[in-house]
């Protein structure tokens, strides 16, 4: 097929097209560390480069994206090569063009330029302008065929990418993408309906969405795009949400479920696909299989040879664990549990407890989550628990919401705590000021990482992960600060920790629960759960220093629910008998998902209700009657 006639394609508002996968992951792979220039590998290593554009040609892709997305002058400065900027974006077209052949087409790829445009920050929109421009000749001159201009959160940065792909060469196609959090929204706030509206109307010849969160969430907001343009639309999730797996952010969605999402992307509406971070080609030529039922004219790609593919490994470093050290001075006598909150004196007196968990609010306003929250205390629920950024999502938060739940409805909270985004000083003089306010139960998480979230730029602190804050928490509760010194009055706080009953890595985790025990932990909530066989087996490689265990629990809502949570959601395995038994209700209707998610949680409950000391029932997406639905026949 000639070019013109692929780029005809490409244009066509009824052909499937499908892009490549990530790059960076498969760098990644071969050993590139993250602290280097990806972009000059095109120079330094451009059989490396080279290889990798083959693989996905291989694999079945139609269009290939140049290694070029932080090749700006800004970023290449961090790494002192602003002065080779047209060298190595030519570069980067010429080794795809190379691996193309006439086989697929070549994108010349552009991201944000890593500053903040006005009027958040101090480049001008010309200025950005021109620096898109100065990498856009090169790409040009090294022969790309279109430009793909993606990752982009501020809709007013991709609007001078999109002005300054015009200027270079009105005739070349533009792919412009934004990114989005699993709220749906960029990280400026805009919503899939005004990315649709304003990217038509800046001329981009197909717009979508890429990178930052899984194939569900990408989905339901191509749905909304989809009424508001009539360009072609695009679609490039990630691989799920990354799991921390030995120290290393890996992507779990496999090639399978990947090729499922892409056939559901393309009837929802996207006929451009593709995949971003933790992608491979598997996962592409899997996307490439999904929809060909949809598209016979789609290419096979040929025999599928990934012989020198290391994996789908990320990019991400985990916080360091922190083995718990003795105090300097002995301190004083801690409260006893039974007397520093009902919460504690439960657990104290070997009593079931409960407790389901809220998430804090987007904005200010807190009325409906204070009126879902006396429900709760009306029903007799024990506690509420009260994530800190789950996700690495902006929310309110977790102590004042705590503060707001206890002086206005007058009911116990279990208020999590995450190391992300304080240091040691910030961490405890919190902790300090929540002792001070009356809030007693807390629950010690690392955190998510930011690039988890909407704003993965964001910085993360981690100075002590969840061992070294419950060993802080321990001390604080026997009068002494960080240093051994006394602060006077001791704490009173009852000491959670999480665990994961289905870690990846059991003997990990087993290790990590033996510490935080060591450390001070008084009680555990784990997990949700939807395998009591293995919660139980759990149970049992921790019974040589078991502390009450509070298992989770989540009704599901849907088979989109399941999937998430199985697929893109570190830390949550939901067996394929769940999945399957959702989908099946799912066929019927919404009504009789969310009944079967709600007799699978009362199924969990019992089962499991003998072997812990309580529940920890989630509401999810915020439907609190779904919650004590699962105490109503448990």
């Amino acid at each position: 097929m000639p070019s013109q006639s692929k780029l005809q394609r490409l244009l066509d508002p009824n052909a499937i097209v499908i892009f490549d996968g990530a790059m960076g992951t498969m760098l990644y792979s071969k050993g590139v560390f993250i602290n280097q220039c990806y972009d000059e590998l095109n120079v330094r290593a451009p059989d490396m480069v080279r290889d990798v554009h083959k693989q996905y040609v291989a694999a079945g892709a139609e269009v290939i994206e140049t290694n070029s997305f932080g090749a700006n002058r800004l970023k290449l400065t961090q790494h002192g090569l602003q002065d080779q900027v047209h060298e190595l974006n030519r570069s980067a077209a010429v080794l795809a063009r190379e691996a193309a052949g006439d086989r697929a087409l070549v994108a010349g790829a552009v991201g944000p330029l890593g500053v903040r445009i006005e009027p958040y920050g101090p480049t001008s929109a010309d200025e950005a302008c021109s620096i898109f421009h100065e990498q856009l000749i090169g790409l040009k001159d090294g022969g790309v065929d279109l430009f793909i201009l993606e990752t982009f959160s501020d809709l007013q940065e991709i609007e001078q990418a999109i002005r300054a792909a015009r200027s270079v060469d009105p005739s070349l196609p533009i792919v412009a993408q934004m990114t989005v959090g699993v709220d749906g929204r960029t990280p400026y706030g805009a919503t899939p309906e005004d990315v649709a509206r304003s990217l038509d109307s800046w001329g981009a010849d197909v717009i979508g969405l890429n990178c930052s969160v899984g194939p569900q969430t990408i989905l339901e907001c191509i749905e909304k795009m989809s009424p508001h343009t009539r360009k072609k639309l695009s679609a490039q999730p990630n691989a799920g949400m990354p799991r921390d797996v030995g120290g290393r952010s890996m992507y779990m969605a496999s090639p399978e479920y990947m090729g499922t999402y892409a056939r559901h992307l393309v009837q929802a509406g996207a006929k451009v696909v593709g995949g971003c971070c933790g992608t491979t080609p598997e996962h592409i030529h899997s996307m490439v299989e999904g929809v060909r039922p949809l598209s016979p004219r789609i290419a096979g790609g040929g025999a599928l040879d990934l012989s020198h593919n290391g994996g789908a490994t990320g990019s991400g470093v985990s916080a360091t664990i922190t083995e718990p050290r003795a105090p300097a001075a002995d301190g004083v006598p801690p409260v006893p549990l039974a007397e520093r909150s009902k919460w504690g004196r439960k657990l104290a007196m070997e009593e079931f407890v409960t407790s389901v968990e809220i998430v804090p609010p987007r904005g200010v306003d807190a009325t409906r989550m204070l009126a879902d929250v006396g429900r709760l205390k009306t029903a007799g629920v024990d506690a509420v628990n009260v994530p800190d950024g789950p996700r690495a999502q902006s929310r309110m938060g977790a102590l004042l919401t705590s503060v707001l739940i206890e002086q206005q409805v007058g009911i116990e909270t279990v208020t999590h705590y995450a190391c992300r985004d304080r240091n040691l000083l910030g961490m405890l003089s919190d902790l300090l000021g929540a002792a001070a306010v009356g809030l007693r139960n807390v629950l010690v998480v690392t955190g998510d990482p930011p690039k988890m979230g909407p704003y993965p730029d964001a910085t993360a602190v981690f100075d002590v992960d969840s061992i070294g804050l419950t060993n802080l928490i321990r001390n604080l509760n026997r009068g002494l600060d960080p240093g051994g010194n006394a602060i006077g009055k001791p704490t009173c706080f009852a000491i959670g920790v999480g665990c994961n009953p289905v870690a990846i890595d059991p003997a990990q985790e087993l290790k990590r629960f033996e510490w935080k025990v060591d450390a001070g932990a008084e009680y555990a909530i784990t997990q949700p759960v939807f395998d009591a066989a293995q919660l139980e087996r759990f149970l049992a490689s921790i019974a040589h220093v078991r502390i009450p265990v509070i298992a989770g629990i989540w009704p599901l809502v849907s088979v989109r629910n399941a999937e998430f949570l199985a697929n893109e959601v570190p830390g949550v395995t939901v067996p394929q008998s769940i999945i399957t038994r959702m989908r099946r209700a799912n066929e019927k209707s919404k009504e009789h998902a969310v009944a079967e998610g709600v007799a699978i949680a009362h199924e969990m409950f019992d089962r499991v209700k003998g072997a812990v000391e309580g529940v920890q029932v989630s509401a999810p997406f915020g439907k609190v009657e779904l919650a004590l639905k699962v105490f109503e026949r448990s």
